[in-house]
């Protein structure tokens, strides 16, 4: 025990004496650093000197424009913020999701598919659907304009005629006519003259009218489900039963059974044509 104690004592005062040991070593003697350090060389400085353009519209020959690097991504950027509302309104994105949610209602499965399955299954039909419009794009507007052959403004302005054609054959004529004398222009003289600002929402108004009627087809058939279920209830004096319990299955199986989803999509990817 005794021998205990004096190990134990031994290690507390060497704890005690490392701090005093380290206070006792010996100062830097080496020479302080100048008090004025030696200049720098111009030399380094001449980088940042005048000839780096940041924002800068250059004329070319042929009266057009053209933009610097920094320039052309602040446009990009701002342009990536707009790309939802480009994709939800120039695209055949609109009918499909309004007809997969009126789908979802008339089955009655609540939440189910969910609407991040709805979303992605939509953009993806889009993206089949306007595959031929993104394929012109790429090999008229983004090639040349990636290899240097045409500025960005001509490149957008030849993005728009593919995209334009596939809006105008998607728009009622009615739609463009009322949009038009809200808009408070005349009579076009062609579909080129057509400004976006008609074109646009009149091409999402027509969308909207097409996907409800296809919405009211997809009813039809689950609506008479109900019909007869609720009827068989009343008749069997089960009127404490809720018709939804019965008719659900029965319409999933139904959907199942002559493979809707098939149908649902070939319609629609048949309807844009």
């Amino acid at each position: 025990m005794t021998r205990a104690w004096r190990r134990l004592r031994a290690g507390l005062l060497l704890c005690l004496c490392l701090p005093a040991l380290a206070l006792a070593q010996p100062a830097d003697t080496s020479p302080p650093p100048p008090a004025n350090p030696p200049a720098l060389t111009a030399e380094p400085l001449a980088l940042a000197g005048p000839g780096l353009p940041a924002v800068t519209v250059v004329e070319s020959a042929d009266g057009g424009e053209t933009y610097t690097l920094t320039l052309q991504l602040l446009i990009a950027l701002t342009l990536l913020t707009m790309l939802p509302a480009v994709v939800l309104l120039t695209t055949a994105f609109t009918r499909i999701i309004v007809v997969l949610g009126l789908l979802r209602h008339a089955l009655g499965t609540g939440q189910t598919p969910s609407n991040q399955v709805l979303l992605g299954l939509a953009l993806m039909l889009a993206a089949f659907v306007m595959r031929p419009v993104l394929d012109q794009i790429h090999s008229e507007a983004w090639q040349p304009y990636s290899e240097g052959r045409m500025s960005a403004g001509d490149a957008v302005q030849t993005a728009l005629v593919p995209l334009r054609g596939f809006m105008l054959a998607q728009t009622r004529e009615s739609s463009l006519q009322s949009l038009a004398e809200i808009a408070g222009d005349g009579p076009y003289a062609g579909p080129e003259a057509v400004p976006l600002t008609v074109l646009v929402p009149a091409f999402v108004l027509s969308e909207l009218t097409t996907a409800f009627q296809i919405g009211f087809m997809l009813f039809i058939p689950f609506v008479v489900i109900d019909l007869v279920v609720a009827s068989v209830l009343m008749s069997m004096g089960m009127m404490m039963l809720s018709p939804m319990l019965v008719s659900l299955p029965m319409k999933i199986m139904l959907f199942v059974l002559v493979d809707g989803w098939a149908l649902l999509v070939g319609s629609l990817a048949e309807s844009f044509r």
